[in-house]
């Protein structure tokens, strides 16, 4: 096996890792994605892995812009403070140790709804509010996901190109 071949398997490897990482966000996302391409661009070297590259980094970039931006203007609205996801996010951590997997989820939900319970004062509230919240970063993180498909078709498209072009 040739160093091309090698680098551009691990490379779709970390591509994969990437993409679950938006999803199960114990695992490295989108900058994992841009990293993996531009090593790949860096060792097959070549104007069109670099061109590759370059359009891999614009979908890394507008998708973790569009998460973030999309998010947080969401949040900001509803005033959601910071505090209350960092919590759902150390109980999703927590969670995804108790209950493999499913404690995610579960736990960002829980740690989300208890920090605006104890903010709002009113339970009813405190889950509509969980809830709007819930759904604004599960929109962010599905552009996101979109966006790290799509580098990853570039990425594929890139290596079509170097071995049988």
């Amino acid at each position: 096996m040739t160093t091309d071949i090698i680098t551009s398997v691990l490379v779709g490897l970390a591509i994969l890792v990437g993409c679950l990482g938006i999803i199960v966000p114990v695992l490295p996302g989108s900058i994992l994605i841009a990293i993996a391409v531009l090593i790949w661009a860096i060792i097959i070297g070549g104007p069109t892995a670099w061109i590759i590259f370059a359009i891999v980094a614009v979908f890394v970039a507008a998708g973790m812009s569009a998460s973030l931006v999309l998010t947080g203007r969401k949040l900001k609205s509803m005033q959601v403070p910071n505090s209350s996801v960092l919590l759902g996010g150390v109980l999703a951590v927590i969670g995804f140790f108790v209950i493999p997997v499913l404690g995610l989820p579960i736990g960002f939900v829980a740690g989300l709804y208890l920090a605006e319970c104890s903010r709002l004062k009113d339970g009813k509230t405190a889950w509509n509010s969980s809830w709007e919240s819930i759904k604004a970063i599960g929109l962010g993180a599905g552009i996101e996901f979109i966006l790290a498909m799509l580098a990853g078709i570039t990425f594929g498209i890139g290596v079509l190109i170097h071995f049988f072009v």
